[in-house]
């Protein structure tokens, strides 16, 4: 598999922000978001190809039990999930943060699906693969990244359309720099919805390093 970048942080998004986590960050997408962080991650230039026996040695040295698959769009390497499978039978908790664009079967039950639903303004709205309903469970988790009125619109549509009562946790993160989370927690209360508000806290601590 080809690695961007492995890591230690603090967890920024998710139900798990907070804690301390391992990244693995493959290299490569599927997708060319308008507003994304990572665009170094698009592209396999630069990355390392390592076995999964290789990436989890690494990922093992940090004597952390929490770590993130991500991207890029992790999916897109025939090895993640392999590499999901093995990290979870090594004792870890385990997330693997997915646009939803590539099917979710055959991903370890064991392992937290962050599912990254695009918007309009992410230029890939409607990318998420509706079959990939059928893989959610009530572990898993929703992200909308919201950009503005239009997205925080599209997130409350499919949510009502697609998701109901098929994942315990539904984030709404703004994008930073971007939308004001003030007016996102605005729209939240004013339509009272059972989400979650979330502020992506790495970047508060380390304004956007890259490798934090």
């Amino acid at each position: 598999m080809f690695v961007s970048e492995i890591f230690l942080s603090i967890q920024g998004e998710s139900t798990y922000a907070g804690l301390a986590c391992v990244f693995v960050r493959l290299a490569g997408c599927n997708l060319t978001c308008s507003w994304c962080d990572t665009p170094y991650a698009r592209g396999v230039e630069g990355a390392r190809d390592m076995t999964a026996d290789e990436i989890i040695a690494e990922v093992k040295g940090f004597k952390c039990g929490l770590v993130e698959v991500t991207g890029g769009e992790p999916l897109i390497q025939s090895g993640a999930k392999e590499l999901v499978e093995k990290l979870v039978a090594g004792g870890l908790k385990v997330l693997i943060e997915t646009n939803g664009s590539v099917c979710l079967d055959g991903i370890s039950k064991k392992a937290v699906k962050v599912v990254d639903v695009k918007c309009p303004s992410s230029g890939h709205a409607g990318s998420f693969l509706i079959e990939n309903l059928g893989f959610i469970t009530e572990y898993d988790e929703f992200k909308f990244v919201i950009a503005a009125r239009e997205d925080y619109e599209f997130a409350k549509d499919f949510l009502r359309e697609f998701a109901k009562d098929r994942a315990a946790e539904v984030l709404f993160a703004p994008v930073t720099p971007g939308l004001d989370p003030k007016d996102l927690a605005r729209w939240i209360l004013e339509d009272g919805l059972s989400v979650r508000l979330s502020i992506q806290l790495h970047k508060y601590i380390w304004n956007g390093e890259r490798g934090r």
